[in-house]
């Protein structure tokens, strides 16, 4: 772990985080994500919007530091966009896909889900491939 870039990391980690407030607005997924997870409005279990947002981008620095250690020191950047993908897809995707199944949720969500996963892995792919 001490060979790992945490500057580079911590950077992947915001980066990866921010394309969902695009992913999950009215302009691409919001409607048919909020449709298809049953929700109407700003709902958040009782939890108010800052402490998702600081909560959302603490757990993507978390997922940053996972993926930057199953890339090694210094990774090159095709290895790490094709390690992006299997990860984003193979294993996110993949599991809220069994998970949505039984919970009774669309192929859309986890399509929506899968592929907002998918963008962050890429760009946590990007910086850590990229950023030596």
């Amino acid at each position: 772990m001490d060979q790992i870039n945490w500057i580079a990391v911590l950077v992947a980690g915001v980066l990866g985080f921010f394309p969902g407030a695009a992913w999950y607005s009215k302009l691409m997924f919001l409607k048919p994500w909020q449709a298809d997870m049953g929700i109407s409005g700003n709902e958040g279990g009782g939890i108010s919007m800052a402490t998702r947002l600081v909560s959302g981008l603490i757990l993507s620095i978390i997922a940053a530091v996972a993926f930057a250690f199953l890339l090694g020191p210094e990774p090159a950047l095709h290895p790490s966009l094709l390690k992006a993908v299997v990860v984003a897809l193979g294993v996110i995707t993949a599991s809220f896909g069994i998970q949505y199944l039984f919970e009774g949720r669309t192929v859309r969500v986890t399509a929506i889900n899968g592929g907002y996963h998918l963008v962050q892995f890429l760009i946590f792919a990007l910086v850590l491939g990229l950023w030596h």
